[in-house]
Formats: structure tokens, C-alpha cells, sequence
């Protein structure tokens, strides 16, 4: 494919704006440039705002069914055209082509939850609140808001926010991530296409100067944010401070639990996936094996094979079950922490240091890692690996195991596989984990529960997308009403009481 140019979206339409420079996109197969992408400037998010603010208005005013039309009609779109939007994935991200669809799929799920909003958007009304008075409450969009995202769903999680927020009757700005950027222009061009209005959804191209302009922005209402902890941390205390509102899902260190009783076959099938599907470039992948007692042994000896089998190339290659890192530095910085571990004393039971794939020499590739012996000190362990490599912690028991995933700062994700339904039902009483699987290696929730981790995995009050998006996309408004004939005589200047 020839060299390509990726712009902003500004008022319904792709706009080169007055970018201050320009950002190479890369194929993380073969390590090649294939694209420009336009960073913007504070004058293009000037601009943004601007169509969003005006857009916003009548939007708002746009009775809930005629909004959820649009986002039928758009649900048609990416439903005809996912392999596009899945080819655009691999191309930039590097996932293979069945990941890339099921992430579009995964996607799709969340405008399907979207296009109920007239019935997620109805109030409550109570009648003779008092004597003559009725109370009943609304929700009401933000106005304008933004959505910053990361490289490893660019299509999925931008659809976990402006389905949502533009369904409540909000005008949404996404900054996608710099290093896939193309999904985000083809998700404008549809939702173009399917009739919505212009300046509804904005694109800002752009790297961290853009992300702290949204967040200084006064004319933007609320910040929704998926990426590593330390940004979400920042994006969360300067976005306060601006007065938005502010949800920012950070990193992870996942856990599976194998209990000595658990189906051998079914954990390391579940670890091989969660583990090295998407090169491991997952925030709920599961990075850390926790074998109880004497599971340890029979489970690295059925995992290494396995790892070492892996099936690693280019996305679109038939069979291919992992594709390459997304740039140089996250191959460099994997490489890195796996030789950590292995000079503080874990083994490398299978290495993916110096993964070549023929013909794609150049491409940013790791290969399937198994490290054994971890501990908690080491930084293979404390850090998150973002890569393929699956580090073994042996614990004696359940309580070991409990505690070790208790100190971690993460609490994103977690999973246990046993037979022991007591076990199970303890486990999932006691974790202080925000999504838990039960023999079910990725707890990601479907589009009508919703999705979040708990502790430093969370900085903000509201998970993403299904219920809590609709919370966080709108304000609740109480309305109480009283006529004339019902009016008590006189001023009433004792505090009010239902009698």
C-alpha cells in the first residue's frame, strides 16, 4: 500500500487544520513507514470545540429516537464493512486479521447497547410527593465531550464512549491513538454517512500536547480515557482540576489462579489465549500464572510446548495466531524486562528474545515467552509487561495466592480455574478485583453490564461503557411541580416536610 495521510475531522468533514508537524505511521510486520499523520495544534481543538459546542445545541434537542436512528443506521455500516475497518487494524496495529474482527465485533455489541437509549435515558416520576406536589427526575447530555484512546483497540474502545455519549445527546471529540490512526477516520466518514450531524463527532490527530490541551479546554464537559495507570493518573488530577468530569481506566497485572483440581487441558488452552492473543497488548490479558501446590509442575511442562509452537507472522497470514508488537520501542522494552527476569532468577522456559519471522526481518517482533520461577520483586512481575510473556508465580495455597494478588497495586482483571465450586465462591466473594472469572480466563463484561478494575486499574467513579457511560454521559436533573389551587397559604419558612 503507497504512502497515506492521516488528517483531523472537523465540522463533518477531513481537515488538514494547522498541524504543527507530522508523526510517521509504521507497519509493525515489517517494520516500514507507511503513513504521515497530521498532529494537531491547539488552534485545530479551538476549532473542534467550536463545531462541537454549536452541534451540541441542537443535538441535544434531537428526541432520543431520532438519535438512536442515526446510530442504527451507522450499526448497519460497520456491520457491512467490519472486514475494512479490521484490515485497517492489522495493517497498523499488527493483530491478526480474527483478532482485529473480533475486536470489531466487540465494538459493534456496544452501538447495538447505544441504539436503546430512549428507553436507558427515562426518568423516574413519583406522584403526591407531598400533598399537591409530583416529583420526577431527567437526565440531560453534558454538552461537549472528549475521549482520548490507546493503540491496542482502536476501534473497540473508541465505540465503548461515542456510541454512548452521543446517544445521550452529547457532541463527542475522539483523540485516538497517533500510532493507529486511520480507524478513527473511517468510524467519522460512517457515522457521516448514517446521518449524523456535522461537528456531532470530531477527530483530533495529535501526541501529548493535545491531550493537555482537551484537558484545559474549558468548553469540553468530561474526559473519557483507557491507556497506562501513570496516564490515567495524570489525565484524572488535571482534568479534575479543570472541573470535568472524568473516568481514566488504567494498566493491569492479571491473574489466573490454577488450583491443583482444575482441568489441566482447559487452563492451558485458556492461558495460551489470554495470554499471547494480541502479542499479550491486551489491559485485560492474563500475565501471571499463579500455580497452587503441585499444579506448578504439570502445567509449565503442558505450557512450553505449546509457547513454543506459537504461530507468529504477519496478521493477514493464514493461521496466524499472534502478530508482531505495535513499535520498535515496546519489542526493545519487552526484551528488556523478559532479561530482567532472568539475571534476578526466573527461567526462561521458553525465550522470545530475537524472534525473526522470514521475510518480515525488520517487523517489531517478540516471540512467545514462559518465564518460571517469577517472584514479586522482580520487575518482570511488578511492571506491566504489555507484550507476549507469561510469568509462573508458585504459591502453596489459595491464601498465598489471595495475598499475592491482594498486594499488587493493579486490580483490573482476575481468574481462577478449579472443579471446587466452594473454592470458586470464596475466591469471588474475597478478591478485591473489579472483573472475575470463573474458569473463564478474560472477565471482559458484555456492552449492557460495564467494565472496569478497581484500585490503581480506576482513577474515577464511573466504569465504562453499558450503564455507568449513560451516568457518566448525562447530568440527572430533579424536577419537583406544584399548581396554584394546591399551594399552602402564607410563607412556610420552617425546612419542608412531607406530612
Amino acid at each position: 500500500m503507497s504512502h497515506y495521510e492521516v488528517a483531523h475531522w472537523i465540522n463533518g468533514a477531513v481537515s488538514r487544520g494547522q498541524a504543527k508537524g507530522q508523526q510517521d505511521i509504521y507497519n509493525p510486520a515489517t517494520g516500514a513507514v507507511q503513513g504521515k499523520l497530521l498532529l494537531g495544534s491547539a488552534a485545530d481543538l479551538d476549532a473542534a470545540v467550536a463545531s462541537a459546542t454549536k452541534a451540541a445545541k441542537a443535538w441535544a434537542q434531537t428526541p432520543a429516537l431520532a438519535r438512536s436512528r442515526v446510530l442504527f443506521k451507522f450499526l448497519s455500516l460497520v456491520q457491512e464493512r467490519r472486514e475494512v475497518l479490521a484490515d485497517a487494524l492489522v495493517r497498523e496495529h499488527g493483530k491478526t486479521l480474527p483478532d482485529a474482527l473480533g475486536e470489531v465485533a466487540r465494538g459493534i455489541e456496544n452501538i447495538e447497547f447505544a441504539t436503546a437509549m430512549p428507553q436507558l435515558l427515562k426518568g423516574e416520576y413519583t406522584e403526591q410527593v407531598a400533598r399537591g406536589l409530583d416529583a420526577w427526575s431527567v437526565r440531560q447530555p453534558l454538552g461537549v465531550v472528549a475521549g482520548i484512546t490507546p493503540f491496542n483497540f482502536p476501534a473497540m474502545v473508541p465505540m465503548w464512549m461515542y456510541p454512548l455519549a452521543i446517544g445521550c445527546g452529547n457532541a463527542f471529540i475522539l483523540k485516538p491513538s497517533e500510532r493507529d490512526p486511520s480507524a478513527s477516520l473511517l468510524m467519522a466518514q460512517w457515522l457521516k454517512e448514517a446521518g449524523l450531524p456535522d461537528g456531532v463527532f470530531s477527530v483530533i490527530q495529535g501526541d501529548k500536547d493535545i491531550v493537555d490541551a482537551i484537558l484545559a479546554h474549558p468548553g469540553i464537559a468530561a474526559v473519557s480515557f483507557v491507556g497506562s495507570t501513570p496516564v490515567a493518573e495524570h489525565i484524572y488530577k488535571v482534568g479534575s482540576a479543570h472541573g470535568k468530569r472524568v473516568q481514566a481506566l488504567g494498566g493491569a497485572k492479571n491473574h489466573m489462579v490454577v488450583m491443583p483440581d482444575a482441568d489441566l487441558e482447559q487452563a492451558v488452552d485458556a492461558l495460551m489465549g489470554a495470554a499471547y492473543g494480541s502479542a499479550g497488548e491486551r489491559c485485560m490479558a492474563i500475565s501471571v500464572a499463579v500455580a497452587v501446590g503441585d499444579a506448578a509442575d504439570a502445567l509449565v511442562a503442558a505450557l512450553a510446548p505449546k509457547v513454543a509452537a506459537l504461530k507468529i507472522g504477519e496478521g493477514h497470514g493464514a493461521g496466524m495466531e499472534m502478530g508482531p508488537l505495535i513499535t520498535r520501542a515496546s519489542q526493545q522494552r519487552v526484551e528488556r524486562l523478559i532479561g530482567e527476569g532472568v539475571a534476578a532468577g526466573a527461567k526462561a522456559v521458553v525465550d522470545g528474545r530475537g524472534y525473526r519471522v522470514p521475510g518480515h526481518e525488520d517487523g517489531f517482533f517478540v516471540g512467545g515467552t514462559l518465564l518460571d520461577g517469577v517472584s514479586a520483586d522482580m520487575s518482570c512481575y511488578t511492571e506491566e509487561i504489555f507484550g507476549p510473556v507469561l510469568c509462573v508465580v508458585r504459591v502453596p495455597d489459595l491464601a498465598a495466592a489471595l495475598a499475592l494478588i491482594e498486594a499488587n497495586e493493579y486490580a483490573n482483571g482476575v481468574a481462577i480455574f478449579t472443579r471446587d465450586g466452594h473454592v470458586a465462591r470464596e475466591f469471588v466473594h474475597h478478591i478485591q478485583v473489579g472483573m472475575v472469572g470463573v474458569n473463564v480466563p478474560l472477565p471482559v463484561p458484555m456492552a449492557f453490564n460495564s467494565f472496569g478494575g478497581w484500585k490503581r486499574s480506576l482513577f474515577g467513579d464511573h466504569h465504562a461503557y453499558g450503564p455507568e457511560a449513560v451516568r457518566f454521559y448525562t447530568k440527572h436533573k430533579a424536577v419537583m411541580q406544584r399548581w396554584p389551587d394546591s399551594l399552602p397559604k402564607g410563607p412556610q419558612f420552617a425546612f419542608p416536610q412531607n406530612n
